[in-house]
């Protein structure tokens, strides 16, 4: 189950009613449209596969977790259409996390951009290490956080979601994001967040499958709206992007 590397990698592995997601990208786990819909398709997948009883999700590597969308991308959008396109993408990857009857717990081992900050968010339970200080950089390229924000201010709040925002240019610790309930535990190490990871997974996975779709029905109750919500965001995003503000800044951000 994989991608071609210039599109990003993405590899499943099942084992003991545990599946494994993980994806990747040459720039700083980015994600580019290619990656963004085999994610996403990916997680519907598992979503009905009766071998699984929960997902874990993580990125490759011991660096960054996620990097946000793909600069290289970004700079090739030329038209409203396919700007809304691709944050449509990220749309796309937390109303299937919202939706898979499946808990999906997040594997966190470094720091998180803007639609990864987005991607954690979206997940059922966050498991981090002491080095995954996240940042949502969007204002400082010209766009914003639109698509993912429901997703982020549900988990830590309206409050800490526009700190985060209009501090595009700070980063925020873990444990920060530990308090503000971005994460549910933070470890010291890689080696301590994979034992803990496997250890929750595995306890979840003991448990009845009919109990954890219901429990994850119940935490996601009165977000159906986000089927709307998150594409009309896109196009808020969609049409920023357009802008030589924008242009310029992914110019010299990428140098």
């Amino acid at each position: 189950m994989n991608t071609a590397p210039i599109n990003g990698f993405l590899e499943t592995e099942i084992l003991n009613n545990i599946a494994t997601v993980t994806f990747g990208h040459p720039a700083g786990n980015s994600f580019p449209t290619a990656l963004l819909t085999r994610l996403t398709s990916e997680i519907n997948v598992l979503s009905h596969d009766e071998k699984v009883a929960v997902i874990v999700l993580k990125s490759q590597g011991d660096g960054v977790f996620c990097g946000g969308a793909s600069f290289d991308e970004l700079l090739q959008i030329a038209t409203l259409e396919q700007g809304t396109a691709f944050f449509s993408q990220f749309a796309n990857v937390i109303n299937a996390i919202r939706k898979c009857v499946k808990p999906v717990i997040c594997r966190v081992q470094g720091k998180a951009v803007g639609g990864g900050v987005g991607l954690i968010a979206a997940c059922d339970y966050v498991m981090a290490t002491k080095n995954a200080a996240v940042k949502l950089s969007e204002l400082a390229i010209g766009i914003g956080p639109f698509v993912i924000a429901p997703a982020v201010a549900r988990k830590i709040g309206a409050t800490a979601l526009a700190e985060m925002s209009w501090a595009a240019h700070e980063w925020k610790d873990a444990q920060w994001a530990n308090q503000k309930g971005l994460f549910a535990q933070v470890f010291d190490s890689i080696e301590t967040l994979d034992n803990a990871v496997l250890l929750f997974s595995q306890k979840l996975a003991s448990y009845n499958p009919e109990a954890l779709t219901a429990m994850k029905k119940v935490l996601w109750q009165d977000t159906d709206h986000w089927d709307n919500l998150l594409y009309e965001r896109a196009q808020i995003s969609g049409k920023l992007v357009l802008s030589d503000f924008t242009k310029n800044a992914l110019i010299a951000f990428k140098k």
